[in-house]
């Protein structure tokens, strides 16, 4: 089990890794070794809270393909350990990213002394480009 937050966790079964080729750092050693990690994970089939996966869709982007699967890439680091580690840690950060519901806002309503410095301004506004008009003389 992966801990997300502490109500949230999920199987570290529900987790798919692929290693591949990476581009980058890694000398000779790029050529020949799969370091690149591909994380695969299944938002659609987690057991997780229906509004975090409607926010984790929101948030994931173009990493969330149309069959509603999370993919993220790691391949920062010259080992494979280290590239898993990293995936792993993005897909945890993500989630608890989503984790976070987003408070409610509270309609407010202006005070009535700012609604009224506010019309005293726009009257005085006015007042300033009605006297800016040119007049004609009086001759």
């Amino acid at each position: 089990m992966i801990r997300i937050t502490d109500s949230i966790a999920i199987d570290a079964d529900d987790i798919a890794l692929s290693f591949m080729r990476a581009s980058g750092p890694g000398g000779q050693n790029v050529n020949k070794v799969s370091t690149a990690v591909e994380l695969r994970f299944d938002v659609a089939k987690a057991f997780l809270p229906e509004d975090l996966k409607i926010r984790l869709r929101g948030l994931a982007g173009r990493q969330l393909t149309q069959d509603g699967v999370l993919v993220i890439t790691a391949q920062e680091h010259r080992s494979q350990e280290r590239n898993r580690e990293t995936a792993i840690a993005k897909l945890v950060a993500l989630l608890r990213k989503a984790a976070i519901r987003p408070r409610r806002r509270i309609a407010t309503k202006p005070t009535r002394s700012s609604a009224k410095r506010r019309l005293d301004s726009k009257a005085k506004h006015g007042m300033t480009k009605k006297l800016r008009t040119a007049r004609p003389p009086l001759d």
